[in-house]
């Protein structure tokens, strides 16, 4: 019986059992997307992510990140667990990287501990009614704070609803709402601009995740976020943290930067930890076609 390679790791946390743990696949070279797929739910985490040679000029390795029940162009924590994870078997060094994905050819600077991911090109939608947002995740009006929500990305876009402080541990997502408004993906965040920090947890119905506890792409899509909303400069190099996954026993910390030129933001960066918890082999599943 065939099987494959892998590991289970936990990404931005610098402790196990923290973090967001993710599976990383090895020598998948052969196998179909459905195949994919079903080993991505037998995991059953919010990302599984395969390793396999590139396709594109210039890139290191090229990544395939699937959820439970669909398959993303891109993620933060699968980008950077993946990095980490196949420089410590040795497939390449620490240093300069280059990850191709659905999302393009992005960079990333690996350390023997962690990495430090660029996302992909910044993405910015219109302001949003707060009302459905706040809907969706069992909060009032009067918890919503700061400007209007917007759609925002380097990547994978998220809508990022900003409330008070009090209201973030007790945000629960409402999945039949979320059905109902067609909205797959919610960040909600409270901001203490003094720290440059932010509070976020980040709720993903439509993927077969309910919540998420750390999540690299939207911690990127964030800085677009504050920089359109006045929260951050509209020029220069700006940096913060983000703390996610408390509420869900799964404490983690993304550290980022976000660069802006006249009043938009040209690119941004998030980095973390990765911490090895189990490696092992799994068995090839059958092909469907």
């Amino acid at each position: 019986m065939s099987t494959l390679a892998y590991e289970i790791v936990d990404v931005f946390t610098d402790r196990p059992f923290a973090g967001n743990p993710l599976a990383v696949v090895f020598g998948a070279e052969g196998l179909a997307t459905e195949q994919m797929q079903s080993l991505a739910l037998e995991f059953n985490l919010s990302e599984t992510v395969f390793v396999l040679p590139p396709t594109q000029v210039g890139a290191t390795y090229r990544a395939r990140i699937f959820t439970p029940v669909e398959e993303l162009p891109f993620a933060g924590h699968p980008s950077v667990g993946a990095a980490v994870t196949a420089s410590r078997r040795g497939m390449f060094g620490v240093g300069q990287i280059t990850q191709e994905c659905g999302a393009g050819v992005l960079p990333i600077e690996v350390t023997p501990t962690g990495a430090t991911l660029t996302g992909g090109p910044p993405t910015l939608g219109p302001e949003l009614d707060p009302e459905p947002l706040l809907e969706l995740v069992g909060l009032t009006v009067a918890d919503h704070a700061g400007p209007a929500p917007r759609v925002a990305g380097c990547g994978l876009e998220f809508p990022y609803l900003s409330v008070h402080p009090d209201a973030v541990a007790r945000a629960k997502v409402n999945p039949a709402v979320a059905e109902r408004y067609g909205v797959e993906h919610v960040s909600v965040f409270s901001w203490e601009p003094t720290a440059q920090t932010a509070h976020a947890r980040v709720f993903v119905p439509g993927l077969g995740v309910p919540e998420d506890p750390a999540t690299g792409s939207a911690a990127l899509g964030l800085g677009v976020w504050l920089v359109a909303s006045g929260q951050l400069p509209g020029d220069g190099h700006s940096a913060y943290t983000v703390h996610q996954g408390i509420e869900i026993h799964r404490p983690s910390v993304l550290a980022c930067t976000v660069t802006a030129a006249d009043g938009a933001v040209v690119g941004a960066t998030v980095a973390g930890q990765v911490v090895p918890i189990a490696r092992g082999e799994i068995t090839v599943p059958p092909f469907v076609g």
